[in-house]
């Protein structure tokens, strides 16, 4: 009984599977690599036979979109592969009595029961498989990524290590789709998506020791807060390394298209110090707008200390010549905070002496009043006129 059954499984099997197929690929999404050909089975209502989705026959057409490629896989591996687009006529399936080429070699008869026999040998199944996948060769957009503990980053600005936590997404692209079948798809599988949970792991951890190395490599030029704008450059670095992401086209045929930093982070600690050495900055800053009146304020109470103890005279003055005796005349004295002195009668106002010139002047009277040429008071004099007091 059980032979009878499968003699007539055998025979509905074989005239169930001489119908030609039109195979094309299944509906991508945005992450998807991988579908499975379905066979076009209605149009218009009409065609709804169809034998078995593991068995082609000869002459059946396999359509392949644009940005696809089509992989025939036997039961010895990856049979065909077919890159360019448009529809292809397959010829190494199953006899079919609707093929002309296979009714002159053959003829009908010796198709259906040749193929009848072989059947009968496995219980009414074919020994015969043969499927069809479609490889996506796109670019997959809109990959997710985010270091999972803080990233040690140089900054040379602020000349220490910060803590930061980057966010952002990349995209691939299968350059060699032969090669990402082999070495990236797992086996006897027909539909594979980059959201696969083990695929996504292996991704992002290649992708994220890549991601540190490359970010580190432009410490030396870049501020941690020009890293968003410096994302081609990652990108490239990511793909000269020799490892991880920077292998991937050479392991699986994949390569990185693109990759966007979306977000930088400071962590707790780094986000201090950076607080801290702005404060410290601005005080700096504020500062320096002032340092250079103040400064000149600090030396003028310098000197006036400097020089309390002694004095200059009326008589100095004519010591020095008619050019000394100009320089350090009243008409030249001007106030701490540099405005010139005013001429009684419109007579033109002289310019204050720098404080170069001030220490100058008081260094030589006093010298004239260590040899004894001026006395206390003529020093003391002169001291009031050259800083103003």
């Amino acid at each position: 009984m059980g032979i009878l059954d499968a003699a007539l499984d055998s025979i509905g099997g074989v005239l169930a599977d001489q119908w030609q197929d039109v195979i094309t690929a299944g509906p991508f999404d945005e992450h998807t690599v991988v579908v499975p050909g379905i066979r076009k089975n209605s149009q218009n209502g009409r065609g709804n036979n169809r034998g078995a989705d593991d068995i082609i026959s000869n002459g059946s057409v396999i359509f392949v979109p644009e940005n696809t490629a089509a992989f025939v896989f036997s039961q010895s591996g990856i049979e065909q592969v077919i890159t360019s687009p448009g529809g292809f006529e397959y010829r190494d399936g199953e006899a079919t009595l609707f093929d002309a080429q296979d009714r002159r070699e053959k003829g009908i008869g010796k198709i259906l029961v040749d193929q009848a026999a072989e059947r009968i040998r496995f219980s009414g199944m074919s020994p015969e498989e043969k499927r069809v996948a479609f490889v996506n060769l796109r670019e997959i957009r809109g990959l997710k990524f985010g270091t999972r503990g803080p990233l040690a980053y140089n900054d040379l600005f602020y000349g220490t290590d910060l803590e930061v936590f980057a966010y952002g997404s990349f995209s691939v692209q299968v350059s060699d789709a032969e090669l990402f079948v082999r070495n990236f798809v797992p086996a006897n599988v027909s539909a594979y998506s980059l959201d696969d949970p083990q695929a996504r792991e292996q991704l992002l951890s290649e992708l994220l020791h890549s991601f540190v190395a490359a970010v580190n490599a432009l410490s030396s030029e870049f501020r941690v807060s020009q890293l968003p704008s410096q994302t081609n450059a990652i990108a490239r670095q990511i793909s000269s390394e020799q490892d991880n992401a920077g292998s991937w086209e050479e392991r699986f045929g994949l390569r990185l298209r693109a990759l966007a930093i979306e977000n930088i982070e400071f962590s707790d600690e780094s986000r201090e110090l950076v607080r801290q050495f702005s404060e410290r900055r601005m005080g700096v800053r504020a500062y320096e707008d002032v340092s250079q009146q103040a400064a000149n304020m600090a030396a003028q109470q310098m000197i006036a200390e400097g020089v309390r103890d002694n004095g200059l005279g009326d008589g100095g003055g004519m010591l020095f010549g008619m050019n000394l005796a100009q320089s350090i005349s009243p008409q030249n004295a001007a106030s701490v905070q540099g405005t010139a002195v005013p001429e009684a009668s419109g007579t033109p106002t002289s310019p204050k002496p720098s404080l170069d010139e001030q220490m100058e002047m008081l260094k030589k009277l006093k010298d004239l009043l260590d040899m004894g040429i001026l006395t206390q008071e003529e020093f003391d004099a002169k001291k009031q006129e050259i800083i103003g007091l």
